[in-house]
C-alpha cells in the first residue's frame, strides 16, 4: 500500500488502484455525513478535485492521486458515508487505472507515512 501527502491510501492490484483516505484523515475530519463520488469512466488528472467529502467539522475535497480513469466507485459509501469513520482502510472511495504507473514508486510506504503524520 502507498500513501500521499493528501492522506490518501492507494492499493495497486494488477493495475487497478483502489483509493481511500487514511485513518488519520478520517479522525481529523470527524463524523463524515456526505460523500460525492466521481463518475465511472471519468478521465482524471493528478491533483484534480474529484471527491467531495463533508463531515460535522469541515468540507474537504479528495484529489486524484494519479492521471487515469475511474473504473469503479464505492456506492455503499455514498449511501452510508459514516463507513469512513468505522474503518477508513476498508471504506475505499474509487478504483482507477493510471497512465502514469511509475508515479506509484514516488509515493510513501507505510513507515514513511507514519513519520509524515508524526
Amino acid at each position: 500500500m502507498k500513501y500521499t501527502e493528501e492522506h490518501e491510501w492507494l492499493d495497486d492490484n494488477e493495475g487497478v488502484i483502489t483509493v481511500g483516505i487514511t485513518e488519520h484523515a478520517a479522525t481529523q475530519l470527524g463524523d463524515v455525513v456526505f460523500v460525492e463520488l466521481p463518475e465511472v469512466g471519468a478521465t482524471v488528472t493528478k491533483g484534480e478535485e474529484i471527491v467531495v467529502i463533508e463531515s460535522v467539522k469541515a468540507a474537504s475535497d479528495i484529489t486524484a492521486p494519479l492521471d487515469g480513469e475511474i473504473v469503479e466507485i464505492n456506492e455503499a459509501l455514498a449511501d452510508t458515508p459514516g463507513l469512513v469513520n468505522e474503518d477508513a482502510e476498508a471504506a475505499w472511495f474509487f478504483k482507477m487505472t493510471t497512465t502514469t504507473p511509475e508515479e506509484m514508486d514516488g509515493l510513501m510506504d507505510e513507515d514513511a507515512y507514519k513519520e509524515f503524520i508524526d
